[in-house]
């Protein structure tokens, strides 16, 4: 799984994660389950208020929108490439996955020495980043973030659903620049899946042909100082 993450890291740098061996906690990383079982909600409330200040917001509900955002993007794109260019979805179980509270992509996530999760089936693939991801961590950010902010869950879950999409458009565009066109393929129909998770299903619509996505909620984005609105959102349709 290493040498896979290594190969998928070349679409971006959402896509990249640390997988060396080491001391994370001595060099500041948290293990992401003690992030959601409030075992350092200090963390959270730290990278809340660094988000806002580097902004420009006073606002913590657009801050906690965007720290969710910002996470999901990152757990889905260092899962869905693995699984669609190598059929092999990572073990990014929250103990063994690490977060540093004070960096940036692509320096926060630390997994050392990753394995990979077993799959025989474009099924089974789904089911494990399914598992993997939305289950083992969307699922409990959401109610980390919650509880240090008044956001509506369809926002979150909104965000959740957008961020699949921008890493699929991103890595599609990398597996068709890269003569993959199955891997391409493989990536629209995963994230087509995952999009029916009950958690996911009434976000917003995927056009699986481009891939695009107008999702039914919004990001919260527009409200920063010289911010606007994204690609997918639901204010950009409302004001044609």
């Amino acid at each position: 799984m290493t040498a896979t993450l290594g190969r998928t890291a070349a679409v971006g740098p959402f896509f990249t994660v640390r997988t060396d061996l080491g001391s994370p906690r001595d060099q500041g990383f948290l293990p992401l389950s003690e992030l959601y079982r409030g075992g350092h909600p200090s963390a959270l409330r730290h990278r809340l208020k660094t988000v806002a200040t580097q902004l420009g917001t006073a606002d913590r509900g657009v801050a906690a929108s965007l720290v969710y955002q910002g996470l999901a993007g990152r757990l889905w794109s260092i899962a869905l490439a693995p699984a669609a260019v190598a059929g092999d979805v990572p073990d990014l179980d929250s103990d063994a996955l690490w977060w540093h509270p004070n960096r940036s992509t692509p320096d926060e996530l630390w997994l050392p020495a990753p394995t990979s999760l077993p799959s025989a089936s474009e099924q089974s693939l789904a089911c494990r980043l399914q598992a993997a991801v939305l289950h083992d961590h969307l699922v409990p950010l959401h109610h980390a973030i919650s509880a240090e902010s008044r956001l509506s869950s369809q926002v979150l879950w909104g965000n959740a659903a957008s961020a699949l999409v921008g890493t699929l458009r991103v890595l599609h565009d990398w597996c068709r620049r890269s003569s993959r066109p199955e891997a391409a393929d493989r990536a629209v129909a995963l994230a087509a899946c995952l999009l029916e998770d009950p958690h996911l299903r009434d976000t917003g619509t995927l056009d699986p042909t481009l891939p695009a996505f107008s999702r039914r909620s919004c990001c919260l984005y527009y409200r920063v100082p010289g911010g606007g609105l994204c690609g997918d959102c639901v204010l950009r349709r409302a004001r044609r």
